[in-house]
């Protein structure tokens, strides 16, 4: 009898990428005959319609703002062991995770925790990390040297892009106790580096790795995710809070917050970070053998 019926029995929502995440918007997520649906008004990236969703291989499901879920739904997710997150828009914000998410094994998980309680194993992994941010392997092997070495490199990045952007650049400064209290380029950055802190929580999320076991950073809860999200911030966070205050000075009528916060999202989408955060973190603990996930 509902053969057919809204165009269900062809509709399928792609997979963003090959990581098997699929990010839904704007919509009602619920159960219909068994089937798990996905009732949408539109997004930029999807039509209005409704989708038959090929949950079974389906890895993870973000959920963007404007999203509604039945308990039906938590109940099919939960039995195939699809992942359920609530994310802000483009995955700028994380708001939280269902249970089950992430791999069905505990192999990262172990693996990161090995090599962090190991000494030599540890930094180790910290130099690779400041390779990726660098571009090459430090000779340094002590935690404070190799700050110090990318705190230097840091310096240039941020002015090398205050010429590109043509901004003035007076040093990064930040009030913890009056974090309003700014120049422009300094708020952007905070809000570049939420959105991005935002983005690698969910990947160490996805990946089933230790939230506070850092290499770089230590006393946070999530140091892993800042790990993660310094991976970046040569290459895409500071950018985009450079991109981001250049767009503002053209029209003060907008919220810096809310011009940096777009720019970031659609940046994350467009550049396909996520899937990259976990590519990483899938070398740094499994080497050659990360493609077997």
């Amino acid at each position: 009898m509902l053969e057919g019926r809204l165009g269900l029995q062809t509709a399928r929502v792609p997979h963003a990428d090959r990581h098997g995440l699929l990010w839904l918007g704007r919509g009602k997520l619920t159960v219909e005959n068994g089937n798990l649906v996905f009732s949408t008004a539109g997004t930029d990236t999807l039509a209005s319609g409704v989708y038959d969703l090929p949950f079974q291989t389906i890895s993870n499901i973000l959920l963007a703002p404007g999203c509604l879920v039945s308990h039906d739904a938590l109940r099919l997710l939960s039995r195939h062991q699809t992942g359920l997150l609530a994310v802000g828009v483009d995955g700028v914000r994380l708001y939280a995770c269902s249970m089950p998410f992430g791999p069905d094994h505990s192999r990262l998980a172990r693996q990161h925790a090995r090599i962090w309680a190991d000494a030599e194993a540890r930094i180790q992994i910290t130099r690779t990390m400041y390779a990726i941010r660098l571009g090459e392997y430090l000779p340094q092997r002590d935690l404070n040297a190799l700050r110090g070495v990318e705190g230097h490199r840091m310096k240039q990045v941020y002015k090398n892009l205050a010429e590109q952007f043509n901004i003035k650049w007076s040093g990064r400064k930040f009030d913890r106790n009056n974090p309003d209290n700014d120049n422009d380029i300094n708020t952007a950055i905070n809000h570049a580096a939420t959105a991005m802190y935002a983005s690698a929580r969910i990947a160490v999320a996805l990946t089933g790795t230790i939230p506070q076991l850092g290499f770089i950073h230590e006393a946070s809860g999530h140091a892993f995710a800042l790990d993660i999200a310094d991976l970046f911030r040569a290459s895409t966070t500071l950018p985009i809070a450079f991109e981001a205050v250049k767009r503002y000075q053209k029209r003060e009528d907008d919220q810096l917050e809310r011009i940096t916060r777009k720019l970031a999202g659609q940046t994350l989408q467009q550049k396909k970070v996520i899937p990259e955060m976990i590519d990483h973190i899938k070398k740094l603990f499994q080497g050659s053998d990360a493609s077997e996930e």
